[in-house]
């Protein structure tokens, strides 16, 4: 995949694109080193990048808002806890994710020549300085 990103980038930047939605799915995205060095390549060229990934930001891209990961991981948790009691889990309730996470990176918006407004910074869960 890293030898292809040059190429696709610049397919990209020709397009006239001045953004990237990276997607939260392992199969597109990969794994975090992927994500890294898709966000580099956007970077390089000046693309701010955001995600519904909660992670995206803190690897350097602009923003991203999505599920509270370590939330999901407790709420996982549980149902395997009730299935070992012996649910059935077509018993157990279908939960919809109910915790978000909206993450600014501010650095990478002054790497970018962007700035911030004071209104997104103070909704924001998480400022990555």
């Amino acid at each position: 995949m890293s030898q292809a990103l040059p190429q696709v980038f610049a397919a990209i930047v020709a397009s006239g694109a001045n953004a990237i939605f990276l997607v939260d799915d392992p199969p597109l995205a990969g794994t975090g080193e992927a994500r890294k060095q898709v966000i580099e390549q956007a970077l390089s060229r000046r693309l701010p990048v955001t995600s519904s990934n909660s992670s995206v930001a803190s690897e350097g891209g602009l923003v991203s808002l999505g599920t509270d990961r370590p939330t999901l991981a407790l709420r996982a948790a549980f149902y395997v806890d009730e299935i070992l009691k012996g649910a059935k889990p077509a018993d157990l309730p279908i939960d919809r994710p109910s915790t978000f996470k909206f993450s600014v990176n501010v650095t990478t918006a002054t790497a970018l020549g962007l700035t911030v407004p004071q209104t997104l910074l103070v909704r924001a869960d998480e400022v990555i300085q």
